[in-house]
Formats: C-alpha cells, structure tokens, sequence
C-alpha cells in the first residue's frame, strides 16, 4: 500500500545527509542559494543517474512530468533547465567528491561487516552440520 513515500525517496533515505551537510558546510555550497540548495541538486543528479537521463532538457522534462510528486520525492526547490545549469556550474565540485569518497567508506566498512557475518554465519552452520553428521554416525 502506497504510505506517501516514493521509493526513490525511500533509496535516498540510506544516504548518509549528516556527513553531505558537513561537505557542504566545508566548502560553503549553500552561501547565498536561495531555493535550490545542494541537496536538491544531489537529489535531481541521482535521480537523473537512475532514470538514465542524459541531458539537462531530458532531466528538466522527466521531472516537470512528475512536478506533483517532486516534494515526496525530497526535491524541495523548482527545477529548471537553467537553475540545474547554474547549481552544475557554479557549485564547487568538490562537495560531491568528498561525499563521494565518505559513500565509498560506507560501502568498504558495510563490505567488511557484511563478510564477517558470512563467515560468522557459515563456519556457526558448519560447526552445527558436523555435530549433526556425529548424530547419526554413532
């Protein structure tokens, strides 16, 4: 049952937004943006990644579509063709390279804890299936 909530909002819940801000505090990416701040723009790049979207007309169109539906989605801000070329423009680069960088991090560190439960999980069944084999040996 639909609970409001999209699932591409729901997919971007998982990104770490304490560690964006703290990017884009760092290099001061909302100074004097009025509407379409940082998050907004990362919102609409991801969403225009996942959507396949290869031009700044095709993501303004694609989400002019769906212009109801932008607020659930986390886009706060209007989006249009040149708001999105100014923020792509003008925004320091480095914001996204940092988080970047913090999303691979997150990955690495879900990664290793991921293969030790496998492990874990694995030698623990193995250990039971052996003692289970001793069973019905004797």
């Amino acid at each position: 049952m639909n609970q409001g909530r999209t699932i591409f909002s729901q997919v971007m819940d998982f990104l770490p937004q304490h560690k964006f801000r703290q990017c884009v505090n760092r290099y001061q990416g909302n100074y004097r943006v009025r509407s379409f701040t940082c998050l907004d723009q990362l919102t609409c790049m991801a969403f225009a990644q996942l959507a396949y979207r290869e031009s700044l007309r095709d993501i303004e169109c694609c989400l002019r579509a769906m212009q109801e539906k932008l607020y659930h989605m986390g886009i706060r801000g209007k989006v249009s063709r040149s708001t999105l070329g100014d923020a792509n423009e003008k925004r320091d680069w480095r914001i996204y390279s940092d988080f970047a960088q913090v999303l691979i991090h997150e990955l690495i560190v879900q990664s290793f804890y991921l293969q030790v439960t496998i492990k874990y999980v694995t030698v623990h069944l193995c250990k039971g299936r052996a003692s289970h084999d001793i069973h019905y040996h004797l």
